[in-house]
C-alpha cells in the first residue's frame, strides 16, 4: 500500500482540464503557438532585427548583456510551456517547470564559473552586481565574549544587543521555518539544526563569520532563533495536516471574501503528504536519510564559503536570490526524495528535482575548493581532527554492527 501510494504521488496530479472551474480554466489551456508569437514579436523588438543600424550604435559589452539575458529568457518560456510537469501543481503546473529553468540556468552558471580562475570569477560576478569585485572586511562575531562591557558608556550590553539586531537573526527564524515546512519532522530538525553548528565550530579556522561565541552559538542560534523557526513550521505542517482539503471553484464561491480566499488558498498545498522517513527502518535508510541532512547542510556551508571565496558581502541582493531559488528547488526534491524512499520498486530512479539538487551543490562546493586554494593559511586544530576520526570509526563500527544484526534476523527469518 505504502509503496502503491507513493508512486501515486510521484505521478503529477494535474487533473483534465474538464474538471477546472470555468473561471480559471484559461489558465490551464496550453498556449504555445500565441507565446512563440508573442515571443518573437519581442525579440524582433528587443534585438533590433528590422533596424540593424540602430541596433549598431550599441557597444559590444552592451550587445553581449542583452544577448545573454534574451538566451536566459527564451530558454526559461520553453521550459516554461514545454518541460515535463513535476509532482506539484500549485499555484501552477507552469511555475514549477519555470523554477525547473531556473535550476537549469543555475547549474550552467556554476559551471561557466568553475573553469574560470579565481580572479576572473571576481570580476565577472561585477557583472551582476556592480559593487562585488572588491575584498570584504573580515567580520568576527567572536572577538569580544562578555555579556556585560562595563567601559562603555552607550549600553553595558553591546555585545548582546548587537547580535541580537543582527540580519542574520531573521534570515535564522526564517530559514528554520521553511525547512520544518519541507521536511516534517521534528527529529531531523534538530539533528540539522545541531550538525550545522558542528559545522560551524570545524570551520571557524577558516572563515571569520563562522567565529562566533559560545551563548551566540548555543543560546541565541540553537536555542532561540532555530527553536522558534522550527516551533512556528511544525505548527504550520499540523496546521496544513488537520486541514480538510475540499476545494471549490471560484465561480462557485458565494461571496467576494470567498473568492479572495479561493484565490490566495491557490498559493498553499493541494493536498498534504505525510512523509515516512522512518530513519531507523534499517541500515541503507539510515544512511539514505543522513545523506538528506548532509546535502542540506552541504548547500548551507556553501553559501558562507561562495561568499568568503568570491568576495559577496552579506546583504548583497545575490545572496537573498541564491537562497530563494535554492529554497524554491528544495520543496518538489523534498518531495521527490521521500517518494523515492518509500517507493518499494526493484529499480527506480530520483526525480528531476534531486538530481538537479545534487548536482548543483556539488559544482558549488568544486568553485569553493578551487577558489579557495590558498586563502586558508590556519591549520585545524589537534582536538578537531581527533574529534571527527573517531566519530567516523564510531560511526562505521555502528553501521556494521547493525548491519550484522540485520542480516542474522533476516537468515533467522527464513530458517
Amino acid at each position: 500500500m505504502e509503496a502503491a501510494a507513493a508512486r501515486q504521488r510521484a505521478r503529477p496530479r494535474t487533473p483534465p482540464a474538464e474538471e477546472y472551474d470555468p473561471w480559471t480554466a484559461w489558465l490551464y489551456k496550453p498556449r504555445t503557438i500565441s507565446v512563440l508569437l508573442v515571443g518573437a514579436c519581442l525579440l524582433i523588438w528587443a534585438s533590433g532585427a528590422l533596424d540593424p543600424e540602430g541596433a549598431a550604435s550599441h557597444s559590444s559589452s552592451t550587445s553581449i548583456k542583452r544577448g545573454v539575458w534574451a538566451m536566459i529568457a527564451v530558454f526559461l518560456a520553453y521550459c516554461t510551456l514545454q518541460a515535463p510537469s513535476t509532482i506539484l501543481i500549485r499555484p501552477h503546473p507552469a511555475f514549477w517547470r519555470l523554477v525547473h529553468g531556473l535550476a537549469v540556468v543555475y547549474l550552467v552558471a556554476l559551471t561557466f564559473l568553475l573553469f574560470q580562475n579565481r580572479d576572473d570569477a571576481r570580476r565577472f560576478m561585477k557583472h551582476l552586481s556592480p559593487d562585488l569585485g572588491v575584498e570584504l572586511p573580515e567580520r568576527s562575531y567572536g572577538a569580544d565574549c562578555r555579556l556585560y562591557v562595563p567601559e562603555n558608556p552607550n549600553n553595558k550590553f553591546i555585545n548582546i544587543y548587537e547580535t541580537l539586531f543582527d540580519e542574520f537573526v531573521v534570515a535564522h527564524v526564517l530559514g528554520w521555518w521553511g525547512k520544518a515546512v519541507m521536511i516534517r519532522n521534528q527529529a531531523l530538525l534538530w539533528v540539522l539544526s545541531i550538525g550545522f553548528e558542528l559545522m560551524e565550530l570545524t570551520f571557524r579556522h577558516m572563515l571569520p563569520n563562522f567565529n562566533e561565541c559560545w551563548w551566540d552559538s548555543i543560546i541565541l542560534d540553537i536555542l532561540i532563533c532555530n527553536w522558534f523557526g522550527i516551533w512556528a513550521g511544525m505548527h504550520t505542517v499540523r496546521y496544513f495536516d488537520g486541514k480538510t482539503y475540499e476545494w471549490v471553484g471560484l465561480s462557485r464561491q458565494p461571496s467576494i471574501m470567498g473568492k479572495v480566499k479561493r484565490s490566495l488558498s491557490q498559493f498553499t498545498p493541494a493536498q498534504w503528504d505525510k512523509d515516512q522517513w522512518q530513519p531507523f527502518m534499517g541500515p541503507l535508510r539510515f544512511i539514505q536519510v543522513l545523506f538528506l541532512c548532509v546535502v542540506f547542510m552541504m548547500v548551507e556551508l556553501n553559501t558562507f564559503f561562495l561568499k568568503f571565496c568570491l568576495w559577496i558581502p552579506p546583504r548583497n541582493p545575490l545572496v537573498v536570490y541564491r537562497l530563494i531559488l535554492w529554497w524554491l528547488i528544495a520543496i518538489p526534491t523534498i518531495r521527490e526524495y521521500n517518494s523515492y524512499l518509500q517507493d518499494s520498486k526493484p529499480v527506480k530512479k530520483v526525480g528531476a528535482f534531486c538530481w538537479l539538487s545534487v548536482a548543483i551543490c556539488i559544482v558549488e562546493l568544486l568553485i569553493c575548493m578551487k577558489f579557495g586554494h590558498g586563502l586558508f593559511h590556519d591549520p585545524m586544530p589537534t582536538w578537531l581532527i581527533i574529534f571527527w576520526r573517531s566519530a567516523g570509526v564510531a560511526f562505521m563500527i555502528f553501521l556494521l554492527a547493525w548491519s550484522w544484526r540485520n542480516h542474522q534476523k533476516f537468515r533467522r527469518k527464513n530458517l
